[in-house]
């Protein structure tokens, strides 16, 4: 199957001096540096009306750049009906409260039955955007808002907008622990070297900034918000583990549960059969890709985190009387 690329982008200030090549890879993170590096030596990149066929060329910043270049696939992907809870949807985006259990793009062992499938099910024309308008992720288990892009204009402001942080994504989180105040944690993360599926905090990482701040305390736990400058994989949960505050249920960063003296059962239960990472993205905050309008919309804490924060409220309280 072949698929014709129309892209656009204006070239950043701030890349003055890049190669040509490198400057759009980062430009188009969907695609990588070879294949870009393709299309320029194939004439199909064009700078400022011109077409420019070598990709060491240096770049000034400011520049119009207009690509038109067909690509393979061969995997296309397939439409499902799979039910997405559609928060909010205009000509341009799409904003998600993704539920758990759900991945959000195939993958090895995931072939189908992701977010992607169903975007591409409801809006057929999204196919013709890079990654099916998917800009960020939320890891498998975790919950909340995404936004997606459904034009290649908003998927290109989009992606910019998030490598320049000017996307705020808040998230709640229940992490096991007392956290006396709120705090940045400010670790880079790269993938672990033998558990490939893992993250760690280690110094040849890329830089990674998570900040937090306390909504509650219960006698074992805590009840965070928390805020990503950044968007590493698994950041918060990396993060809130590498500070010995793991969230509650991580499978793959777990840490060492808590129960005080007359803890009920019904609470040990609860704790101990939370089968997901207790994270859930509540807020999301962009200027609209084509109007610039800022908007912001806000997902309440799914059921199995509101219960387990009720019990934990109760357990605080039977104990303080």
């Amino acid at each position: 199957m072949i698929k014709t690329l129309k892209l656009n982008t204006i070239v950043a200030e701030s890349q003055l001096g890049q190669r040509l090549d490198q400057a759009l890879a980062k430009l188009f993170p969907d695609y990588s540096r070879s294949c870009i590096k393709k299309w320029i030596l194939a004439d199909q990149v064009i700078v400022n009306g011109k077409k420019i066929n070598k990709p060491r060329n240096k770049v000034l910043g400011n520049e119009f750049i207009s690509i038109n270049a067909q690509m393979k696939e061969d995997n296309p992907w397939i439409p499902q009906a799979i039910f997405l809870d559609i928060v909010y949807e205009d000509n341009d985006i799409l904003v998600i409260n993704k539920p758990r259990s759900l991945i959000v793009h195939p993958g090895a062992g995931n072939i189908d039955g992701t977010i992607l499938n169903a975007l591409i099910h409801f809006y057929p024309a999204i196919i013709n955007v890079p990654r099916a308008g998917i800009v960020h992720r939320l890891d498998k288990n975790t919950t909340g808002l995404m936004v997606v892009a459904k034009t290649i204009p908003a998927h290109t402001y989009l992606v910019q907008a998030l490598q320049k942080h000017k996307i705020i994504r808040e998230y709640e989180a229940i992490v096991i622990g007392n956290i006396i105040s709120g705090g940045i944690v400010e670790k880079p993360i790269t993938r672990h070297p033998v558990k490939r599926t893992h993250m760690i905090v280690h110094l040849t990482g890329k830089p990674a900034i998570t900040h937090y701040r306390v909504i509650e305390h219960f006698r074992a736990y805590t009840h965070l918000q928390l805020c990503l400058k950044t968007g590493r994989t698994h950041q918060i949960r990396v993060h809130m583990s590498h500070i010995q505050h793991s969230l509650v249920g991580d499978p793959m960063y777990s840490g060492q549960l808590s129960y005080p003296k007359d803890t009920s059962d019904i609470l040990i239960n609860k704790l101990r059969n939370f089968n997901r990472q207790a994270l859930h993205a509540t807020m999301l905050r962009l200027l609209h890709p084509i109007s610039r309008i800022p908007m912001e919309w806000h997902a309440a804490l799914p059921e199995d985190m509101a219960t387990l924060i009720t019990l934990l409220q109760a357990d605080k309280k039977n104990i303080s009387k």
